[in-house]
């Protein structure tokens, strides 16, 4: 069975964030990109995978940064356990 790594913590916090209802984002699940909460694609060569995330509202939300949660992508305070 691999072994599969930890995800890098980029932030130990939520990124608050607009996103809009009628776009599609891709969070990053890794922690290594350089344009948190978003995927630029440093996943490449690990196993993990962006997360593609459709809202059905345009509003601010809290995208997880320490890329912990248990409700992927958005902040479930699972920060405040690391």
């Amino acid at each position: 069975m691999p072994h599969r790594s930890q995800p890098v913590i980029a932030k130990k916090g939520p990124y608050v964030v607009d996103l809009e209802s009628d776009k599609t984002y891709y969070w990053c699940s890794c922690g290594r990109s350089e344009n948190q909460p978003f995927c630029d694609g440093s996943h490449k060569g690990t196993n993990f995978e962006p997360l593609e995330v459709k809202v059905s509202e345009d509003k601010k939300y809290g995208l997880c940064g320490c890329k912990h949660t248990k409700n992927p992508p958005f902040c479930d305070r699972e920060h405040s356990k690391l």
